[in-house]
């Protein structure tokens, strides 16, 4: 029961971490679109925040894939929201700008996203593998795979920590 209760709560987080995404889509482009941040500290721990949030979903749902608890096109589709949450974020740090004394963390903080978007899409190539009923070979080297991802990811949020100004 409490499986099913945390599995819907992560669906409602998700599905208003998407909406408020395409929010930013359905507005008019004419312009560069720039966020205004002049909280530095305040907006990386925000999005910290919510990175930390579609990790610890992900990685729910991955060992529910690895437990055979959900079929690998149900984490497929879990995968892709989160994704689109993750591309959402990036593009988020792409336009803030942050001064120059904020750049080496956004940048390290940015990058940790771009890696933990990769780990999502490994994840789904070995929802993929195990829907075609692939080798253990094959399975175990996209394992190492997304583990190493995952790794780098956690490393470079360290190093942005690090690289915060004081």
């Amino acid at each position: 029961m409490a499986s099913k209760k945390g599995l819907a709560i992560t669906v409602i987080i998700l599905g208003a971490i998407t909406g408020a995404s395409f929010l930013v889509w359905t507005v008019p482009q004419e312009n560069e679109t720039t966020f205004i941040v002049t909280d530095y500290q305040n907006y990386l721990d925000g999005a910290k925040g919510i990175h930390e949030i579609l990790q610890e979903s992900t990685e729910i749902e991955y060992q529910r894939l690895l437990d055979g608890d959900i079929t690998p096109l149900e984490y497929i589709e879990s995968a892709d929201i989160t994704s689109t949450q993750v591309t959402s974020q990036i593009s988020e740090f792409v336009t803030s700008k942050p001064p120059e004394k904020w750049q080496k963390s956004y940048i390290s903080y940015m990058d940790a996203m771009k890696k933990f978007n990769s780990y999502i899409a490994e994840t789904k190539v070995l929802a993929n593998l195990i829907q075609n009923e692939s080798s253990q070979d094959e399975i175990s080297e996209i394992i190492e795979k997304i583990e190493s991802l995952k790794t780098e990811s956690l490393e470079l949020v360290k190093i942005s920590d690090e690289s915060r100004p004081d």
